[in-house]
């Protein structure tokens, strides 16, 4: 929750965070997409280490982090440190998110399990629907600065309870999977060049650049994928990477999300820049985005055949029982032919065809 509401109020002060540091058009942008890439190119890598060295302690390293690059962002005085303090939290972020749901695995039963996520996917939408509202409230009074502070107290004091309350730990089933850093660094580095493509496409006059980058994206990609079918532990598993059903999915989540996010970030420069409004109304404005996202995912749960609190898909009839079968009687013991009648006899005899 405390990532979500982070996330979200960066995106109403961005205008304000540019005038106010002298950054160009570019580099705002990187403030948000250093955070992205770092989180993305973390995040299994992150699972695993959860796995291997316990989520509790994983995820108390994570919150007191993410809190102290909360607090070096509030006070950066340059754009340089606002873009390096935002990768940091994507870092200390990517080892929150799989330390929660590693908890809350450890913490209930398989058969319980599902509240605990609700829960917890309820709190992150709350909070992504909340967090442009609060910063814009505080941003219009306190300035931009003020909305990274928000999350520091809480932060620190989550991470100090997740140091202090001690939870048995779950016997680990065979061995402490393997850490491949190596993999994670590639797909940084892979996603890094196609983002940084993808940014410089959009200023003219710089079609070598973008051809190098397009170069270096599908170099760094070759080589990643390259690393990942060969590697002891793979990041993501082989049968992953070519499978049509995978690939159509994380296609249709990519354009999904960057359909919602690039609106929101030119949405909130044309509310601001354009129409003058100031960070608290033009919150206001994005809001209904919010409230459509968290209405639009509990009408998902609630379908039939979804995860959810709604109606459990229809079930095929059992079926029908076998009916038991008659016994059935021993033939009879055969007569001898002494004792069988003479018409039965003579009729057996002629029905031969040899009259054997």
């Amino acid at each position: 929750m405390v990532v979500a509401l982070d996330g979200t109020v960066l995106t109403v002060v961005q205008p304000a965070l540019q005038r106010d540091l002298g950054a160009s058009f570019t580099q705002v942008q990187w403030t948000s997409n250093g955070y992205l890439i770092a989180v993305a190119s973390l995040l299994v890598f992150a699972g695993r280490l959860g796995d291997r060295y316990g989520h509790r302690r994983v995820f108390a390293v994570g919150t007191l982090g993410f809190a102290l690059a909360s607090a070096g962002i509030g006070l950066a005085s340059d754009i340089g440190w606002v873009i390096a303090l935002r990768v940091a939290q994507g870092v200390f972020g990517a080892l929150l998110q799989p330390a929660t749901l590693g908890m809350l695995r450890a913490a209930y039963p398989p058969d319980r399990i599902g509240m605990p996520i609700a829960v917890r996917t309820s709190a992150i939408g709350l909070a992504a629907a909340a967090g442009p509202v609060l910063g814009g409230a505080l941003a219009t009074e306190l300035g931009w600065r003020s909305v990274f502070f928000l999350s520091v107290v809480p932060a620190l004091v989550i991470g100090v309870l997740a140091l202090l309350v001690r939870v048995p730990a779950p016997p680990r089933e065979g061995p402490a999977p393997g850490l491949d850093l190596t993999g994670a660094g590639l797909l940084a580095v892979a996603l890094a060049c196609l983002v940084h493509t993808l940014v410089g496409a959009s200023e003219s006059g710089r079609p070598a650049a973008t051809a190098l980058g397009a170069c270096g994206t599908a170099l760094a990609a070759a080589v990643f994928i390259r690393h990942e079918r060969r590697a002891a532990s793979p990041l993501i598993p082989p049968l992953l990477i070519g499978s049509a059903a995978v690939g159509t999915a994380l296609g249709i989540l990519v354009a999904a999300s960057a359909a919602m996010f690039g609106a929101l970030f030119v949405g909130t420069y044309f509310l601001q820049d354009v129409l003058e409004l100031d960070p608290l109304h033009s919150a206001l404005r994005a809001l209904p985005l919010a409230i459509t996202m968290i209405v639009s995912a509990h009408e998902r749960r609630g379908e039939p055949g979804s995860r959810g609190t709604g109606p459990p898909p229809p079930r095929h009839p059992p079926p029908a029982r076998a009916t038991a079968r008659p016994r059935k009687e021993p033939p009879p013991a055969p007569r001898p032919p002494s004792a069988e009648p003479p018409a039965t006899a003579s009729r057996s005899v002629r029905g031969c065809p040899s009259g054997a």
